[in-house]
């Protein structure tokens, strides 16, 4: 039988009255009273004499979670001495229940034993964490038993004692451990080091004190909202911490979410469209845990704070002097990285910031863009230094300084440039390079393009779709208001739509889908540069035109991962493209050397050769008298090659065969040859527009 433990008892009589009722209550999911299984499952009680008439332990309440954490009310019923009925009970009353068949072979002395212990229980339904007593349940209900994970972690906790507290210390320091990291991790990778994590987080200090002093429901509201805060503070830290690694700049929370859709089709093209999907699928989930773990972390920590009040107040008082004194004193592990610490708030800050200088820059640069010093310049005043020569503006990708710079990269590099040079000196040509500052960094190529075509700084891609979207005057659009060019652009990395061909001003467009190629894809890049420049000269170059032509290229194979690359083939054996085949399946993959910041510096290096070599070879065999060539990189490679602290510089030339469109630009003081000295002058690229109209005789007409 079981009692209600409530602080209620029977009267102490010889014997009970037949007409009293019983206070046995039936479990759903014990045997049914007065059936022999009931009969049978009577545990008996010590001071109970007769096996038959012995009742079963009573179980205990259900407590919540609070209760669960304390071993030591457990042990209160486990461990507690028989009590004696109190003979003179006050105000002890008999519950009226529905009577419950007892077993005829129960005597007075088991009756007795069964209100001992009611008694005995009584502490156990009365200690703190309970969620309510007996005491208030209404008369004949039933209490409800603890749920079964509760009755097996809370006899697994007595049975392993040791195991249980081992247990819930390290759950608290993972935990803690989730929370400081979270306060505390940098945004860039090379910042990661031990003594970054080991400082003293304000945010900490503040929130401690909080979750101290709050009631129950509002702590776990304000916890729970804390805790998803800074799991979305961690993702956001993760992401800065990719754009640091690949775009030389951290994650612009308004701008920068159409990215996403750009790094898919990147991963598609590297991995393939099983591996992108799981890339995908893994950092969903990884968000999704981040922000449970670090929401139940912040919980966690709450609730141990208000359990130990007093501790907590001690710890929070000590840390937050602490901090005061580290601060004020301005005590460092090492140069900058401060033991008091406000990485949380700054950090806050700056993304606040910058949300407002993104919504305010984008009404200046609106203004900015409707200023062209060459917007009213009539046609006639326009390039007369360059009628009658066939242009190319030509972009290789990725090709930054560090590709001539650098000790990994540069000896293969520099060797290739001094090699085509030569070519081209032996093939009646001169070159004059400089060096030009991208708007841009390890990627979003197209923004290094427009800040190069339209004289504006593109920096991110608010500020293209507003260019874009307007009339301003681009190097191609220039070349096409004379009405003496024709303008062409050949894209292999287009793959879509691309409305913006109306803004630069070509005129027939050549994508990847109109060049012909029927050979495999070179991860990202859809042709080899040596097929995208054979097609041009079939496709375009070798027609008869009216005028000359002014060609926009964008060569690719030089982007990452730099995995396989293509290699030269004899050019009467380009064809379709399919003698490309075997050189892909042969070539390196990715996964080879995406993850491995030296192999990554090799290969990104044979690329540059490769496309340097490809357009040099192009020009010496199809290039004439009247030809001129501009071509430059867009952008540096990602910081895993071109370096955590790289310029944003890349190396632009000019090469032609007449001596007199190196003469006009003598003032710029351009080095002699494809390779600019480190002494050379760097302009901004948005710069070039400009001077190029201006050295090439356009006359400025606001």
């Amino acid at each position: 039988m079981s009692f209600n433990t409530s602080s209620r008892q029977l009267s102490k009589t010889d014997e009970a009255p037949e007409d009293v009722p019983s206070q046995e209550v039936t479990p759903l999911d014990s045997p049914e009273a007065g059936t022999p299984e009931a009969e049978t499952a009577e545990a008996s009680v010590p001071e109970a004499e007769a096996p038959e008439t012995e009742a079963p332990e009573t179980e205990a309440p259900e407590t919540d979670a609070t209760e669960a954490d304390a071993p030591e009310a457990d042990a209160t019923e486990a461990e507690a001495p028989e009590a004696e009925a109190d003979p003179e009970p006050e105000a002890a009353e008999t519950p009226e229940v529905p009577e419950a068949k007892a077993p005829e072979t129960e005597t007075p002395e088991a009756r007795t034993s069964e209100a001992t212990t009611s008694e005995t229980e009584t502490p156990e339904a009365e200690s703190p964490g309970a969620e309510a007593s007996d005491a208030d349940t209404p008369e004949g209900e039933v209490t409800p038993r603890p749920r079964r994970w509760r009755r097996v972690w809370g006899g697994w906790r007595e049975k392993y004692p040791v195991a249980a507290r081992v247990l819930a210390w390290t759950t608290t320091a993972v935990a803690l451990a989730i929370v400081v990291v979270a306060l505390l991790m940098p945004t860039q990778a090379d910042k990661f080091r031990l003594a970054a994590f080991v400082r003293l987080p304000v945010e900490a200090i503040f929130g401690a004190a909080l979750l101290i002093v709050l009631p129950r429901k509002p702590r776990i509201a304000v916890a729970v909202f804390a805790g998803l805060g800074l799991g979305a503070l961690t993702v956001v830290n993760f992401l800065d911490i990719g754009f640091n690694e690949y775009l030389g700049r951290g994650f612009n929370v308004v701008l920068d979410w159409s990215l996403f859709s750009d790094a898919q089709g990147y991963l598609q093209d590297t991995f393939g469209k099983g591996g992108a999907l799981g890339i995908a699928a893994l950092a969903v989930t990884l968000v999704i845990a981040v922000l449970a773990l670090t929401t139940m972390s912040v919980i966690r920590l709450g609730n141990l704070a208000a359990r130990n009040t007093e501790t907590a107040t001690r710890t929070t008082l000590v840390l937050a002097i602490t901090w005061v004194t580290c601060a004020a004193l301005g005590v460092q592990y090492a140069a900058g990285i401060p033991i008091a610490s406000e990485h949380t708030m700054q950090a806050l800050q700056f993304k606040a910031e910058q949300v407002r200088r993104t919504l305010r820059d984008e009404a200046e640069f609106a203004k900015i863009a409707k200023k062209d010093d060459f917007a009213n310049t009539p046609p006639d005043q326009l390039l007369t230094g360059l009628r009658g020569k066939d242009m190319m503006i030509t972009f290789i990708e990725s090709y930054g300084r560090s590709a001539i710079e650098d000790p990994v990269m540069a000896p293969g590099v520099d060797a290739t440039l001094t090699a085509e040079n030569k070519k081209l000196t032996d093939a009646g040509f001169a070159a004059k390079s400089g060096w030009l500052t991208s708007a841009t960094y390890g990627g979003s190529s197209w923004l290094g393009h427009s800040t190069f075509m339209s004289g504006l700084w593109i920096s991110n891609q608010q500020r293209y779709r507003t260019v874009t979207a307007g009339e301003r005057l681009t190097l191609p659009g220039a070349f096409k208001k004379t009405g003496a060019w024709d303008t062409v652009g050949v894209m292999p990395g287009i793959q879509k739509a691309w409305p913006e061909q109306k803004f630069y001003g070509i005129d027939k467009l050549y994508d990847s889908h109109k060049l012909g190629y029927k050979g495999p894809k070179f991860s990202w890049s859809t042709m080899p540069d040596q097929y995208a420049l054979t097609a041009f000269e079939r496709l375009v170059h070798s027609k008869k035109h009216d005028k000359p032509l002014m060609s926009t290229i964008i060569l690719t194979s030089s982007h990452q991962p730099w995995a396989p690359i293509p290699e030269l083939v004899p050019q009467d054996q380009v064809g379709d493209g399919s003698i490309y085949n075997a050189i892909e399946k042969a070539g390196k993959r990715p996964a080879d050397i995406i993850t491995d910041s030296t192999k990554s510096k090799q290969e990104y290096g044979k690329s540059i050769q490769y496309s340097v070599s490809s357009l040099i070879n192009y020009l010496v065999k199809y290039g004439n008298k009247n030809t001129v060539l501009i071509f430059l990189g867009d952008h540096q490679p990602i910081a895993r090659v071109s370096g955590n602290h790289a310029s944003r510089d890349v190396p632009v030339s000019i090469v032609a065969k007449d001596p007199k469109v190196l003469d006009k630009i003598a003032d710029w003081n351009w080095a002699d040859g494809l390779q600019p000295k480190q002494d050379t002058p760097v302009w901004k690229m948005n710069a070039f527009r400009d001077r190029f109209l201006t050295a090439y005789g356009s006359t400025p007409a606001p």
